[in-house]
């Protein structure tokens, strides 16, 4: 599957993209806040029954950076960056909150 086939993460879901931009730019105006609309969906990633991490990258994309979102001082999401640490490769939803069926479909190999 090549990123043309892949849905934008804002349309499968734009409630959690807004938050995550919300949030963003509530710390000092995060330059990631920019490139969140523009994400895809690669799925939900399947390491283990209980992961809660949304693809935004071909699997294997992320390095070792990770920005805690909070929310009145509880992390509710944690964005996981390439080497770089300029694009986001996955979203882990730390707060329990059920994002639906889409967040339970398998992940797609690229």
């Amino acid at each position: 599957m090549t990123a043309g086939q892949h849905p934008r993460l804002a349309d499968v879901f734009p409630d959690l993209t807004a938050e995550i931009i919300s949030l963003l730019r509530e710390d000092e105006n995060d330059p990631l806040a920019d490139t969140v609309e523009d994400l895809l969906f690669y799925g939900a990633c399947t390491c283990r029954s209980t992961c809660t991490n949304l693809l935004t990258a071909p699997r294997g994309s992320s390095g070792c950076w990770v920005v805690q979102l909070e929310r009145n001082g509880e992390d509710v999401i944690w964005l996981s960056l390439d080497p770089t640490a300029t694009t986001i490769t996955d979203i882990e939803v730390c707060d329990g909150r059920d994002l639906g069926p889409a967040s339970r479909r398998r992940s797609v190999s690229p």
